[in-house]
């Protein structure tokens, strides 16, 4: 019996060396004893569609999602946002359940270009064109006024569920990825993708695990640009020289005004 062993021992040994020089299986060999579970069989499954941003497929099932009324996490220049489409207002109502946000706080639109608000004709005064010029695209925020401009822009049917009923906030992001998605759904509401009261998402599994089982996909980039949103800026009082910092996120406070001030020196 111990022989017979010890060529059995021989003879696997034989073998796998053979297998491993040819590169092929020249001996025959009987199954394994022990099988290794690949990964997709012990990987859990996703709560939602992920998809990735260096994949252009991976940014028309996002799109697809968003034109049917999902709500989505996405990466921005700041840090990952839910959004939903300005055609289908019923995500916009979507991401306050997903977020437990506060019926009061307004979501913001986003869009690719200030060349779109440009096209769009809203009755901006000269200095708050240049002021937009010069802090778009970037992770700063601009409130302004609404006004039927909006519909030319493309948010339609949300436009009583973004922003105030006198203002809105807009985000032009400087982020390839956020600025093809807009391009092909038109603008978009967004918000920060976390649960009210929460830190900020900085990666998209931060998304996924606390948020993805209850929105319909994630646009996954990695790690994001910052680690707090968008500095906000209420602008409404910009003709009379006068802006404030709503908020203090990725760009500081004192450069906004400082690029305020050198413009309205400059014009006023």
């Amino acid at each position: 019996m111990l022989a017979l062993v010890s060529l059995v021992c021989i003879y696997g040994t034989f073998a796998s060396l053979i297998s491993c020089i040819f590169s092929q299986r020249v001996l025959p060999m009987g199954p394994p004893l022990i099988k290794e579970k690949m990964n997709s069989e012990i990987s859990t499954q996703l709560p939602c569609l992920v998809a990735s941003s260096r994949l252009s497929s991976g940014l028309l099932k996002i799109a697809g999602l968003l034109e049917e009324g999902g709500v989505c996490g996405i990466p921005t220049d700041t840090v990952y946002a839910l959004a939903a489409s300005c055609k289908n207002p019923q995500a916009i109502e979507k991401i306050y359940n997903i977020k437990d946000r506060p019926a009061e706080k307004p979501i913001c639109i986003c869009i690719s270009s200030v060349e779109q608000l440009v096209a769009a004709k809203p009755p901006f005064s000269p200095l708050l064109w240049e002021f937009m010029r010069n802090v778009y695209p970037g992770g700063i925020s601009c409130i302004v006024s609404k006004g039927n401009w909006l519909f030319k822009l493309g948010v339609g049917a949300a436009y009583d569920r973004v922003g105030t009923r006198d203002s809105i906030m807009i985000r032009i992001p400087d982020h390839t990825v956020t600025c093809h998605l807009c391009d092909i759904t038109g603008p978009l509401a967004i918000t920060s993708a976390n649960p009210s009261g929460e830190p900020d998402s900085t990666h998209h599994s931060m998304v996924i695990n606390r948020l993805g089982h209850k929105i319909q996909g994630v646009l996954c980039d990695g790690d994001s640009n910052e680690v707090v949103a968008s500095t906000v800026v209420n602008c409404l009082r910009i003709d009379e020289g006068i802006i404030t910092i709503v908020r203090e996120g990725c760009v500081p406070a004192v450069k906004v005004q400082q690029i305020f001030e050198r413009l309205k020196n400059t014009m006023l």
